[in-house]
């Protein structure tokens, strides 16, 4: 029995570690990515709560315009000597009861109570598009992470293809120093190259793993096992690149987030101003209220009972109440004038809006337009270092060159190599931007 407790132990944890093992393998998607930091970001979380209480605003807003019930009971108890006629006391003990219902109903308060109700809309109606914000906002945030963990992961197997050369760089030399054909200082020299590059992929490694752990701590997952999904950017196709800005700067100026917040906040500015102009208005106002009262006392025993006493002294109040501002010690004036005050800003930031957005997307179809550029330059470079490269690698092989101008030579490749690659990740995230302006999928 205990032999087979301890194979099914076995069992279990190996189980266990292959289904660890292939948690950790799991790669995350740019899709992936992007879903996860959307559904569990604090921030959209704090904002998702804010809308709930917006509704709640709304709520209480329509409830303004309902009628207020209210009903009150009390029950009063006098003891002791009085004094019934001149100089005649008597110990006399009461007891009153009094109940009362009452219901109240605001008719006309200037407008007051419709404006807030429509401020209660437009509140619920910005803070969703501040949620869209911020939603656009971190989805961004990923694929840029997601982009610079592509980059340094390609950043790390040029390294690590420079390593290899090298290896077998200091293989070849090593045999050519053997035979006699070259300088033992060539050797020196090989091994001194091998050791700079692996010092590189030391680098592009430690890169690499901070680009993880940076989109982990985006994600907030945990980063060990975390990996992405390697995505093929070989070859950006021009077809990224936007030769026109005006289609995205229309686009921008009647969808973009920001600018309908901003229009919004006009809204909701006039809105105040309106709410403000009610203090000069009168209110008017209807109450309703019925009531009864019992009251006993122990000088005689002729009162009728008590829900005998609750019915026959019950009674019905009507009111009408007609309150008119006179003089408000300036009260309302100063609010009107501050409103109108914030109604002109909100409109400022509007247009301020207004132009922040098209100088935002100015300068990111410039940045694309360069980067394409730089890209274009990039790919040329690195074609006529590798042609530049091979021929020193041929001169060096039947002993016209030197190693250090060999050496030289895998240097400028190096950095084309780098070039390209910080390039092509440069102009697909431009590209991006501008796609984040026009509201396509940054995910594609």
């Amino acid at each position: 029995m205990k032999k087979i407790n301890i194979k099914q132990a076995v069992l279990i944890f190996t189980l266990l570690c292959s289904v660890s093992s292939f948690a950790q393998q799991k790669k995350w998607t740019l899709q992936e990515c992007v879903n996860h930091a959307l559904e569990n970001n604090i921030t959209v979380k704090q904002s998702q709560n804010t809308l709930l209480s917006n509704e709640q605003d709304m709520i209480a807003s329509k409830g303004s315009f309902l009628p207020s019930v209210s009903a009150s009971a009390s029950h009063n108890l006098s003891l002791g000597n009085r004094e019934l006629f001149p100089g005649q006391f008597i110990d006399r003990t009461d007891n009153s009861t009094n109940i009362v219902i009452g219901v109240t109903q605001t008719i006309f308060d200037g407008f007051r109570l419709t404006n807030l109700y429509k401020q209660s809309q437009l509140r619920l109606e910005t803070n969703q598009l501040e949620l869209q914000r911020i939603r656009d906002d971190i989805s961004l945030n990923v694929v840029n992470s997601y982009l610079n963990v592509l980059f340094n992961k390609e950043r790390l197997e040029t390294a690590n293809a420079q390593y290899k050369f090298s290896e077998k760089q200091l293989d070849q030399v090593n045999e050519l120093v053997e035979a006699g054909v070259q300088p033992k200082a060539n050797l020196y020299d090989a091994e001194a190259t091998l050791s700079r590059d692996a010092q590189q992929v030391t680098l592009a490694e430690n890169n690499f793993n901070l680009a993880l752990l940076t989109l982990s701590q985006l994600l907030q997952v945990t980063y060990n096992g975390f990996n992405v999904e390697i995505i093929n950017i070989d070859t950006p196709s021009t077809a990224l690149l936007y030769n026109n800005i005006n289609p995205v700067l229309n686009f921008a100026l009647q969808n973009r987030v920001e600018i309908k917040v901003a229009e919004k906040n006009v809204e909701n500015a006039v809105l105040g101003t309106e709410i403000s102009k009610s203090g000069f208005y009168p209110t008017v106002s209807a109450n309703y209220g019925i009531g009864s009262n019992v009251f006993f006392t122990n000088l005689t025993d002729t009162e009728e009972a008590f829900f005998n006493q609750l019915n026959q002294q019950k009674g019905h109040r009507f009111g009408l109440n007609l309150n008119i501002p006179i003089f408000s010690r300036f009260q309302n004036k100063t609010a009107v004038a501050k409103s109108r005050i914030q109604e002109e800003n909100s409109k400022l930031n509007l247009e301020q809006a207004k132009l922040d957005l098209e100088s935002n997307i100015q300068r990111a179809f410039t940045d694309a337009q360069a980067a394409f550029k730089a890209y274009e330059a990039a790919k040329k470079s690195l074609k006529s270092q590798v042609l530049a490269f091979n021929n020193s690698k041929e001169r060096y092989d039947i002993g016209s060159l030197t190693a250090f101008d060999l050496e030289q030579a895998r240097v400028q490749l190096i950095n084309a190599e780098s070039s390209l690659i910080n390039a092509k990740y440069d102009f697909v995230f431009k590209t991006k931007v501008l796609d984040f302006y026009m509201g396509k999928s940054l995910t594609d």
